[in-house]
This record gives C-alpha cells, structure tokens and sequence, in this order.
C-alpha cells in the first residue's frame, strides 16, 4: 500500500514571481537542512519550455526509534531528484521529485503544479500531490503513517521558504503561513514518531519470545 497525500493552495503573487522565486528558494532560514543543490541537465525545448533535472542533498535525521533497525554507519543525507517543467504558454510550473537513497525504509514521490490562475490575477494556484511507500516488512504502514506526517511538517515549511524567497525579490514582509499551523503540523509528526516507536518496540519484545 501507498499512503497518498493532496492539496491546494492559492499564493499571493504572481506566476512569473513565483517561478523566479523557486529557482531562488535556497538558502534560506527555514530550509537549512538543504545542503547543496546542482544543476544536472538543462534544455530549452523547440515549444519554448524549459526542462531542469536537479541534484539535491539534504540532511536526513533518523527519529530514534529507527537507529535500532539500521547500521550506525548509515549515511544521514538524502539524495533528492527534482525534475522541472516551465512552460511559458500555459503559464505553469510542474516538479517531480523523488529520493535516490534510503528507499527501502521510505519512498517519497512528489508532484507539484504552480499554475497561473487566469480569472484571478496576481494569484498562483499550487496542487501538491505525494507518495508514501516503505518496503520495511511488518512496519510500513506506521513508517507512512511517520512519513506523511513528517510530509506534512516539511512542507509547511517549505512554503515559508517559498514566501521568504518571494519578499527578497519583491522587497516586501512576507505573509508568514499561521505560525499554529506549522506547530501543528509538527507536532502531529512527533505524535507519528512516538506511535512507530512504541510499535518497533513492541514487535521487537514479542520477537524475541518466538
């Protein structure tokens, strides 16, 4: 099974800010867990689009619980693919991204569409859709449960890093996401990790009995 996460959202600004601004998103203060990026491979289309294929590294912190299942040695970094679309014509932005390592424990799939909403003017319509597969045996469903949660917290964050982007170009005070949602949205991740644990540890006991 999958778990499968949807949203929509409206952004302030301008499609052409908004497509400018993403390509300027790092570094900023709330995604220092983004280590590097590289440019991979890079096309203009004979239909005007722009095709990227990026390289992203970031930090990958295990929650606690899952250090017992893995070595010690294990890398704590994350290799990101990010695949992009800017197509001038429709007025819209479409990524891919997707991890390269540690799939095993995690598989995380996403796509994303920044569309310019044309009966709204100054408005960027966002539809973000994810992915969540683990391939751990008797443990997937609370490690997507974790994941999704996780998904979620990261992305709020996300989204202020966009914003972050947005002001320095446009010189304006960002209009910060409710600072209870991205409390929220953490929290619920933390809940996750705490309901993995107490899996992992009572799978683990019950093991050593059989």
């Amino acid at each position: 099974m999958v778990k499968y996460f949807s949203s929509r959202s409206d952004i302030n600004s301008a499609w052409d800010h908004v497509v400018s601004a993403f390509w300027q998103r790092y570094p900023n203060p709330f995604s220092t867990h983004v280590l590097t990026e590289d440019v991979v491979y890079r096309e203009v289309t004979a239909d005007h689009r722009l095709l990227s294929r990026r390289l992203l590294m970031k930090t990958n912190r295990l929650p606690r619980w899952a250090e017992r299942f893995f070595p010690a040695g294990m890398s704590r970094s994350v290799y990101i693919v990010e695949d992009s679309i800017v197509d001038p014509v429709s007025r819209s932005l479409t990524t891919y991204t997707w991890n390269l390592n540690h799939t095993t424990l995690m598989s995380v799939e996403e796509r994303c569409v920044f569309q310019d909403a044309a009966e709204q003017p100054g408005i960027t319509q966002l539809k973000r859709e994810a992915w969540i597969s683990s391939g751990i045996y008797g443990f997937s469903r609370p490690i997507q449960e974790f994941g999704l949660a996780r998904f979620k917290s990261n992305q709020a964050k996300a989204m202020k890093g966009l914003e972050y982007a947005l002001s320095n170009l446009q010189g304006e005070t960002p209009q910060w996401l409710p600072r209870a949602s991205v409390k929220e949205a953490s929290d619920k991740a933390k809940e996750a990790a705490k309901s993995l644990a107490s899996t992992a540890t009572t799978s683990q006991k019950a093991q050593q009995y059989v």
